[in-house]
């Protein structure tokens, strides 16, 4: 029988995903058998702060790049990966990216799948035989490894420099695009795992409940109130972690739901897309 070695890079990986120290990190992944999920579990009933959003960690370099269309009424974002920065700084890749993007927001394909087997502007290749023309030219892996489109009244989408983080932000009727963009922007910086708590996926409400409970018991809590103070929890996380209810980056004072109902009543987002490297 094998024994799970846990390397040096691994603990390091961990460390940059939770931001936890170097012994726990070792330890959750022992306990975890390697499985990087279950660490971050562990280390979070164990009372480690670490970063509620993990959906970006398996991302190396590449380029994540979105664009509305002509009637400001659709946004898409797609995220093309590659081993290296020096690629992704490079002309050519960034005209790839460009062109993926561009077709995917003319033909709106319903999946990542069919955006990879629509044809390559300009050429007879399909985008994922394009891809594998690449990496035989470049010699490294590439991957379109994200697409996601964001339809409503009014869509804003924000690049941030590099292009290594960007955001979609799709709101129910017109608004400004300050209002726009500053919204757009919160959702890049705070990372946010839903628009509201309505919607926020029920595995991950039960997740935050479960944990909420055992680090509760953790901290020698009795069990009969261990649910209480999970749910209470789970409130803290709906008001950190849910775009409507975050504290507004540039005016700590007020909710983002409050900065947009400030300028008009009914105005509110409806859907958001974000994608980030590193």
């Amino acid at each position: 029988m094998s024994t799970l070695t846990i390397t040096a890079a691994d603990v390091n990986k961990l460390r940059t995903i939770t931001g936890a120290g170097m012994m726990d990190c070792k330890k959750a992944l022992v306990e975890a058998n390697g499985d990087f999920d279950a660490a971050i579990d562990l280390l979070r009933k164990k009372g480690q702060k670490v970063a509620a959003n993990r959906s970006d960690r398996e991302a190396s370099e590449g380029l994540i790049i979105a664009k509305t269309s002509a009637d400001g009424k659709k946004g898409v974002l797609i995220v093309l990966n590659c081993e290296t920065d020096f690629v992704a700084k490079n002309a050519d890749f960034g005209t790839v990216a460009n062109t993926i993007l561009d077709a995917a927001l003319a033909n709106n394909p319903a999946s990542i799948d069919d955006l990879r087997a629509m044809n390559y502007t300009g050429t007879s290749l399909t985008i994922a035989d394009k891809i594998t023309e690449e990496i035989g030219k470049i010699g490294e892996k590439i991957e379109l490894s994200q697409y996601s489109v964001v339809n409503a009244e009014k869509v804003f989408c924000y690049n941030h420099p590099g292009n290594k983080l960007a955001a979609v932000v799709g709101f129910n009727k017109a608004t400004t695009e300050e209002i726009a963009k500053d919204v757009a922007m919160q959702v890049a910086a705070m990372a946010p795992v839903s628009v509201d708590e309505k919607s926020v996926p029920e595995e991950i409400k039960l997740k935050e409940i479960e944990i909420g409970k055992e680090l509760a018991i953790n901290e020698g809590k009795p069990a009969e109130m261990a649910e209480k103070i999970a749910l209470g929890r789970l409130n803290k996380f709906f008001k950190e972690s849910t775009l409507l209810n975050q504290e507004f980056i540039k005016d700590s004072k007020i909710s983002v739901s409050q900065y947009l109902k400030a300028s008009d009543k009914d105005l509110t987002v409806v859907d958001f897309k974000r994608a980030a490297l590193g």
